[in-house]
């Protein structure tokens, strides 16, 4: 092996699912300055809010999971965007496209003409 290209600080490390409080232990050059006792033996902690325990891909379990309000954080961030009405107003208004074509399948054939047939 080639010297002096792989990490000095290689070592074990103590992984916490903070959802579970799950703990598993692994080689990481990850920094950290937290520490945790695993079976009398003390490692350095690298906390993590979802992991093999807790995703929802591994466990086969959908679960809503919203630890820092990141939802709220977003609606909240872009409020200041909206252009006149709630978002409700926003999301039922109709484009011109939308509602010529709600109008084309609404009336009966023959009434609607389109712009080439008016020429």
């Amino acid at each position: 092996m080639r010297k002096g290209i792989h990490p000095e600080n290689y070592r074990l490390v103590a992984f916490k699912d903070m959802s579970n409080d799950e703990v598993f232990l692994t080689k990481s050059t990850a920094d950290t300055k937290e520490t945790l006792e695993v079976d009398g033996v003390e490692y350095p902690l690298v906390k993590l809010e979802i992991s093999r325990t807790s995703h929802p891909f591994y466990t086969g379990k959908a679960k809503f999971l919203d630890t820092a309000g990141r939802i709220d954080k977003f609606k909240n961030k872009y409020d200041k965007f909206k252009k006149g009405g709630t978002s409700e107003e926003i999301k039922t208004k109709e484009t011109p496209k939308v509602a010529a074509k709600t109008a084309a399948k609404e009336a009966p054939k023959g009434e609607i003409k389109s712009n080439s047939e008016e020429e």
